[in-house]
């Protein structure tokens, strides 16, 4: 029995006595009516969002503008009760916490068939100072008790009512608050796993990468970065984003992520890495597609070759400290099955750097794509300053920190060995 309907049914019974202190026990001409739209009224400012002490804060403002005083949230996890949080209004007025927890822990669930009075209320030491607590119960858990007291005057039935309810509605959205951070909580640690064993670059390449979740947000997206060593001192460098946002894109991250690995490692050269990583995807229904970029960095010769798949171009931090996008032929993105990718070649020399991105990192909401990488190309270096030095610069100018998408960048800057790497010409293979 629902909760509205619980509450109905008690009130067949005798009117409860009025309150002159409160507001949902006061009887009027409207009968139960009242109250009801009283009820209505508070319950619909509690749950507005997935955070759990917005959702015990919503919950004491209701209970005082319904019945006066103060109000406060002891919560329960497992065997742990907390403080008083949440408080509204006087916390002088609210009873000995020791008393509360004892309520806390304590208090049961109700049977399915049987609402048992969801109220324990006492007065506070020799002052006419009643207090209520009422139990923030969801189907078989219970999350702690909410607290409400006030000066001089009983809570009635009728308000414990609907105290009551409202506390049932709190804990309905803290159960769904709990559940939201563990999955959360679960493709973060998914996350941070995949992306803390990136490949390691030649020793003639320096690399930093950073992964920033998106502020405040729940859940983690697909974005990675990734290098892989092939032969010759040459280095692919790799930058994706898988399309949508928790653990199913970070599920669809490490397939794309270990499926590059394994076809890189055939020195096939990266528009042909794209076109199989595409073919195999496409075949996969249940794989999300993904955008990547791809840049073997040959140091040797000192020179990149890059291709996209419906990725940003990559950002070249000149000698000078200045800012130039590459310009590279994009692809369809990977898992449409459409192929098409080719590659470019550009000139790389030791002191330049490169800056591989995700959209996260320049991208504002309702703003044209090529405004949020002129802003980018805008930016000024010191010149060669370390690529962690680089990177700080970057995430700090472009205010990446509070970014409204999550943030993959790499940075990778060559110092080339003396006598090269390597033959001087590419392979055969490095045709088609």
């Amino acid at each position: 029995m629902s909760g509205v309907a619980r509450w109905f049914q008690s009130r067949r019974g005798p009117a409860s006595a009025d309150v002159p202190g409160g507001q949902a026990g006061r009887t009027t001409g409207d009968g139960p009516a009242a109250p009801l739209r009283a009820l209505r009224t508070a319950a619909a400012g509690i749950g507005t969002s997935l955070d759990e002490s917005t959702t015990c804060t919503e919950l004491t403002r209701a209970a005082v503008r319904l019945v006066g005083g103060s109000a406060a949230v002891m919560r329960r996890v497992g065997d742990t009760v907390s403080g008083y949080e949440s408080i509204t209004g006087d916390a002088d007025l609210l009873p000995d916490a020791r008393w509360a927890t004892a309520v806390v822990r304590d208090a049961g669930t109700p049977a399915a068939d049987h609402w048992a009075d969801p109220w324990l209320s006492r007065p506070v030491g020799n002052r006419a100072r009643p207090a209520l607590c009422a139990p923030l119960t969801s189907g078989s858990d219970q999350y702690g008790v909410l607290v409400c007291a006030r000066e001089g005057v009983a809570f009635a039935r009728a308000e414990a009512e609907l105290l009551a309810l409202l506390a049932e509605r709190a804990a309905s959205h803290i159960r769904h608050a709990r559940e939201y951070e563990q999955v959360n909580r679960t493709a973060g640690d998914l996350q941070r796993a995949l992306l803390a064993e990136p490949g390691r670059p030649h020793p003639n390449l320096d690399v930093a990468i950073r992964y920033l979740p998106a502020g405040g947000r729940v859940l983690v997206g697909g974005d990675w970065c990734e290098t892989v060593r092939l032969h010759f001192g040459r280095t692919l460098l790799v930058v994706g984003d898988v399309m949508g946002h928790g653990l199913e894109a970070a599920v669809d991250m490490n397939a794309y992520r270990s499926l590059l690995r394994y076809i890189a490692s055939s020195e096939l050269p990266p528009h042909r890495v794209l076109r199989q990583m595409d073919d195999i995807a496409a075949t996969e229904a249940d794989r999300r597609p993904a955008t990547c970029l791809l840049v073997r960095v040959d140091p040797g010769r000192g020179q990149v070759t890059l291709a996209s798949a419906g990725h940003l171009p990559p950002a070249l931090i000149t000698r000078g400290g200045r800012t130039a996008l590459l310009r590279v032929p994009v692809g369809p993105p990977l898992g449409t099955g459409f192929g098409g990718y080719e590659s470019a070649t550009h000139r790389l020399e030791p002191d330049e750097a490169l800056v591989l991105f995700t959209d996260g990192l320049v991208e504002h909401r309702g703003e044209d794509i090529d405004r949020s990488l002129h802003r980018l190309a805008a930016l000024d270096f010191t010149p060669a300053v370390g690529v962690d030095s680089l990177l700080e610069s970057i995430l700090t100018r472009l205010d990446a920190r509070h970014a409204e998408d999550d943030v993959a960048v790499l940075a990778a800057r060559p110092h080339p060995r003396q006598g090269g790497f390597g033959p001087a010409a590419e392979d055969a293979s490095e045709e088609g």
